[in-house]
């Protein structure tokens, strides 16, 4: 099927068993240490230990082990509702070796809901770590908390919001929307300050193989802030781009050429890297390229963890393509393609396997988690396309409207307004005037503005049936808050985008400088329906809290990136709030 993984993919990644879980069903054993085999081989856990993929009775351990030498190594794991480990609920032991990049991953079960619980693994006298985990809420929870995370680029700077973030003590899980992970060469995106930082990427050129890709998630998982997080809370993830290659769709990637061998098999190294080195449970037995899957915080909130990448993706459109070779753009053709009523980011097993849970599922909230930004964010054509920013687009637009005022007599005009034309009417140039005349375009066409049919497919699924929606997104690398309408203008849902942990955003692309920054903010705000909230520069990540009568979104931003000294940046700090039943926006 076109945009599907195919089963000769499935059949390849299973044979080489990408990780895959050994599944714990309680007090199983402990490992002998005294094994000949492993005696002369020292161990240690250089690559921290995490946890994930929560149920009310289950979780995913992970880690990874670095042997003095290679062969197969017996790893032991313990599982404790104390951190003595005196009370110990869940013991086994396995092996892994190269084939598996020497990662562990237990799937333990027969655990109980609401309940935290101290892990650690170990190996030939070697022992991690102390790691916490929860396990999912039951019943009717009164509140649930979670961390929405996105887009750490390693060479860019600290993980310094990881760090922020593992000082919430209250969490009951990380989404993680993805770009875990960059593929990117030393020298390219992000790696101004790379050298300085000592945060050179490895392995040193773009990442293609297995082993490339095996080898920049050891790298990452080296990180002290990231360990220390995935310590402390399980995590719940998505892939989006980066984990593969910028802007991958379902059949290739914008940084993917033909000259870099096949696509197909690159992708498939990638996901196997994915699944080797994070806490994330199969789909399904046998099933280690669809991600997408569900859990439930008690009656609270059900979450809908989506791939809008891998799995289906039609291939993103791109202005360049319908301009004729001058400044004229061919509107009517853009839209025709744009709005064509089977263009996808999901596919349509993916989209009837969302429409099928939430038609059953009967949480308070319905939680969309998925990569790219949902809400509509048409700009006049001359910003979205770059070729104007949104400062000067406000003062040409301004001049013009009060041209075209002047023009027709207009016997209100001031004589305020009179000198202001007259100072400024130079700057009408010819050029200006056709960037103004630009009709409305969507600002970024990898997100869901570039799929609008479908992601009106999907609003409706939640207003017919009811559903009280909250979507979160990353990718951006900035924070958004949006009221997500349907193709009627009726708000049905409510949008929180995070900023980046490290990537580089707005600020950077735009060269916003920091007086231009609120200023720039606004003009957003002003400029797009819908958008009630944007941080166009700082670094960060946000809070969902769910009760039963709302949920509350709070962003919180980190000073810097480019030390590991750091502060919370409290000014930069924003909470939006959203009662239930009521699809809109208040700030504080």
């Amino acid at each position: 099927m076109k945009g599907s993984i195919s089963r000769r993919d499935f059949l390849i990644l299973t044979a080489k068993g990408a990780g895959a879980a050994v599944v714990s069903y309680g007090l199983m054993g402990c490992a002998t240490d005294d094994d000949d085999k492993q005696t002369k081989n020292s161990i240690s856990f250089n690559h921290g230990i995490a946890s994930g993929d929560p149920l009310t009775d289950a979780i995913i351990l992970w880690t990874r082990i670095t042997p003095s030498s290679d062969g197969e190594i017996t790893v032991s794991w313990e599982i404790a509702i104390d951190q003595a480990f005196t009370q110990l609920v869940n013991t086994g032991n396995t092996t892994t070796s190269a084939a598996r990049d020497y990662t562990i991953k237990v799937d333990a079960i027969g655990l109980s809901a609401s309940t935290t619980y101290y892990y650690r693994f170990i190996s030939n006298g070697t022992t991690s770590s102390i790691g916490t985990t929860k396990t999912l809420p039951d019943g009717s929870p009164d509140s649930v908390k979670l961390a929405v995370l996105s887009c750490a680029n390693y060479p860019a700077g600290f993980f310094n919001v990881y760090n922020l973030a593992a000082q919430q003590d209250d969490l009951d899980a990380i989404l993680h929307l993805g770009d875990y992970i960059y593929e990117y060469g030393r020298g390219e995106y992000g790696s101004d300050n790379a050298e300085t930082l000592d945060r050179q990427v490895l392995p040193t050129t773009e990442i293609f193989s297995l082993s490339d890709y095996r080898t920049r998630y050891a790298q990452y998982h080296s990180d002290p802030d990231l360990q220390l997080l995935h310590s402390k809370v399980p995590f719940i993830t998505v892939w989006d781009d980066h984990e593969v290659a910028d802007d991958t769709w379902s059949e290739g990637a914008a940084n993917h050429n033909e000259d870099e061998g096949s696509f197909e098999d690159r992708k498939l190294a990638a996901l196997q890297a994915y699944f080797e080195w994070l806490p994330i449970r199969p789909w399904s037995e046998g099933n280690y390229a669809e991600i997408y899957r569900q859990f439930s915080f008690g009656d609270l909130v059900d979450l809908y963890m989506l791939d809008t990448r891998v799995l289906a993706r039609e291939k993103q459109l791109d202005y360049a393509d319908y301009f004729d070779g001058s400044v004229l753009f061919d509107e009517a053709t853009f839209n025709q393609d744009l709005y064509e009523t089977e263009r996808t980011m999901l596919g349509a097993e993916q989209l009837q396997w969302l429409n099928d849970s939430v038609s059953v599922n009967n949480g308070r909230w319905q939680l969309l988690g998925q990569q790219v930004l949902m809400g509509a964010m048409k700009l006049p054509g001359a910003v979205a396309l770059n070729a104007m920013s949104t400062t000067d687009y406000a003062e040409l637009g301004t001049l013009a409207l009060l041209a075209g005022r002047i023009k027709a007599g207009d016997s209100t005009i001031t004589a305020d307004e009179q000198t202001y034309y007259e100072a400024n009417a130079d700057k009408l140039t010819a050029d200006a005037l056709s960037l103004l005349s630009f009709p409305e375009l969507p600002y970024n066409l990898d997100a869901w503005d570039g799929y609008a049919t479908e992601r009106d497919k999907i609003l409706a699924i939640f207003n017919d049936a009811s559903k009280n929606l909250v979507v979160v997104a990353g990718d951006t690398h900035n924070a958004w808050a949006n009221e997500l309408s349907n193709s009627d203008d009726k708000v049905v849902g409510v949008e929180f985008a995070t900023a980046s942990i490290s990537s580089p955003g707005l600020e950077y692309y735009l060269s916003i400088s920091d007086d231009a920054i609120e200023s720039t903010e606004d003009g957003f705000v002003s400029l797009i329906e819908g958008l009630k909230y944007s941080n166009a520069k700082d670094r960060g990540f946000l809070t969902l809290t769910f009760t039963q009568e709302k949920v509350k979104s709070q962003w919180h931003y980190v000073d810097t990136i480019l030390s590991s000294e750091y502060t919370e940046l409290t000014d930069r700090r924003k909470v939006a709030t959203s009662n239930v039943d009521q699809p809109s926006l208040t700030f504080s």
